[in-house]
């Protein structure tokens, strides 16, 4: 079972991919933040298999997020979703550690086909 948290400030967004997830087989939302700072605590807890990260998050970058949970779980597949998909942007959430870098308008269905072929591959 593959376990995924979701951080993005959009509560409509959040809601449309556990919908969409919840119909893969072997995934399982086990939690999801508005914000950083909810989502490093949860996930030091939950210790999910994958997080889906917004770039722009209230409190810190999703890109400073990402470099702290790296640090704690650097084994954490992190697939980054935006819709600012800067050049300097992707280039920063490679380096900081991301699997993963989608535009959540263009390539939002990427992401759950990412997800689907992580599950059967495992």
């Amino acid at each position: 079972m593959k376990r995924v948290y979701i951080v993005d400030d959009s509560v409509n967004l959040r809601k449309r991919l556990y919908e969409l997830l919840s119909d893969i087989d072997n995934v399982q939302v086990v939690g999801q933040a508005g914000n950083a700072d909810e989502a490093l605590n949860d996930i030091r807890v939950l210790k999910p298999d994958t997080v889906l990260l917004d770039i722009r998050l209230p409190g810190k970058s999703g890109i400073q997020l990402l470099g702290e949970v790296k640090a704690l779980q650097p084994e954490l597949t992190v697939i980054i979703m935006t819709n600012y998909d800067y050049p300097q942007y992707h280039q920063q959430s490679i380096l900081a550690g991301a699997d993963h870098f989608f535009n959540k308008t263009r390539e939002f269905e990427d992401i759950i086909e990412v997800l689907k072929n992580e599950t059967t591959d495992s």
